[in-house]
């Protein structure tokens, strides 16, 4: 590896006093790509957290889940994971075209209680070239849906994230329809956004919220919004 971390980083660690810490954590902690235990751990987490941003550093964080191996390892030094029919919106890939860097964050908060890193660069490959490439890609992950393209993400920093903050929760049986557009299930309009009105610069109202009408309350804190409408 060529040197590891921000100059952001390195200015406050020399401000603060934490050099001495910091080189320690990146020559224990830092791969620049993954070792076994790390391709085995990645192997069986159920979600991931993708962090990207756009050209002028406008940042957005989505989750991503699945069954395990959802997320693929493709060898040490690269991983990709599906993208399925979703709102439309593309936030993520639409970032990722932009600009190629991804930090990507796996929790196990079930069993071990620790996290894994993976920062790298991604280009966004159409499921049937990377099937065409891949062997052993999955087929299917989320109840019969096939992927409509991969990220595929060139690993270029590897380290753990403690435990020291991460809770333990109990998994719970359960039936997951991976994927849908039924509203109701996707959690509707949990966060009463349609109604809320919009406003400029200014703070003046430039749209009036949808009439009450239009929603559709399905249970406390849960909406279906009407006909025609998009959801998430």
């Amino acid at each position: 590896m060529g040197q590891i971390g921000s100059a952001g980083e390195r200015r406050l660690q020399s401000e603060y006093g934490t050099g001495d810490r910091a080189a320690k954590f990146y020559s224990d902690q830092m791969l620049d790509h993954l070792n076994p235990t790390m391709i085995e751990f990645v192997g069986r987490q159920e979600i991931a957290f993708i962090a990207t941003a756009d050209a002028s550093g406008e940042c957005d964080n989505s989750l991503r889940a699945g069954t395990p191996g959802f997320m693929h390892v493709i060898d040490s030094k690269t991983l990709a994971y599906p993208e399925y029919r979703g709102n439309g919106v593309m936030a993520s890939l639409g970032n990722i075209l932009e600009n190629p860097h991804v930090g990507i964050i796996l929790v196990d908060f079930v069993q071990d209680l620790i996290g894994l890193h993976v920062n790298g660069s991604a280009r966004i490959v159409d499921d049937e070239v990377l099937r065409s490439e891949i062997a052993d890609l999955p087929v299917d992950h989320s109840g019969g849906r096939i992927p409509e393209r991969w990220v595929v993400v060139d690993v270029e920093e590897a380290y753990i994230h403690c435990r020291k903050h991460i809770p333990r929760m109990a998994p719970v049986p359960r039936h997951r329809e991976w994927g849908t557009d039924d509203v109701k299930r996707k959690g509707g309009d949990y966060f009463d956004a349609k109604a809320t009105p919009r406003h400029d610069s200014d703070g003046q109202v430039v749209e009036e919220p949808a009439p009450a009408e239009l929603t559709q309350v399905i249970a406390p804190g849960f909406s279906v919004a009407p006909a025609g409408t998009s959801g998430n």
